[in-house]
């Protein structure tokens, strides 16, 4: 994922985040924007029907995109630590994400992002990035129909 503090200072000695990870707030950001998330989708009617198809206990399914996005935002690898490698079209290849599913996602995503105290530019940068894995999704299960 590309970093948007690509354009800061170059200054090293610079106690300025550096990764997209760090601007999130670490750990405990991504823990906070995930577990809105999943406020969210449970208990919005707008995100019922992708709120359904969790068959997982959800506490699970809030630690695996936990981690997962602590290393997709350059921060440590720690989905891969405790999950192995991931693919995320074959993680979802059970489900046949349609365009809906995939717009309820996002939406809901925006949702939680626009609460958390980070700067706009980053919510609609981390928005525009998360499309992308989201469309691949779309895409490959798609093909089932």
């Amino acid at each position: 994922m590309p970093d948007p503090s690509s354009d800061r200072s170059s200054d090293p000695s610079s106690d300025s985040p550096k990764t997209t990870y760090e601007l999130v707030g670490s750990y405990d950001g991504v823990k906070q924007l995930v577990d809105e998330f999943y406020d969210l989708m449970s208990t919005s009617s707008l995100y019922e029907t992708i709120w359904s198809l969790h068959t997982q206990p959800i506490d699970v399914a809030k630690d695996k995109l936990t981690l997962f996005l602590c290393g997709w935002m350059s921060g440590p690898s720690l989905y891969q630590d405790k999950y192995g490698s991931i693919n995320i079209p074959k993680v979802h290849a059970h489900l046949v994400v349609t365009t809906q599913l995939r717009d309820q996602w996002l939406d809901c995503m925006q949702e939680a992002l626009s609460t958390q105290p980070i700067p706009d530019d980053l919510k609609k940068y981390l928005l525009r990035e998360l499309s992308v894995p989201a469309q691949r999704i779309h895409e490959s299960t798609i093909r089932k129909i």
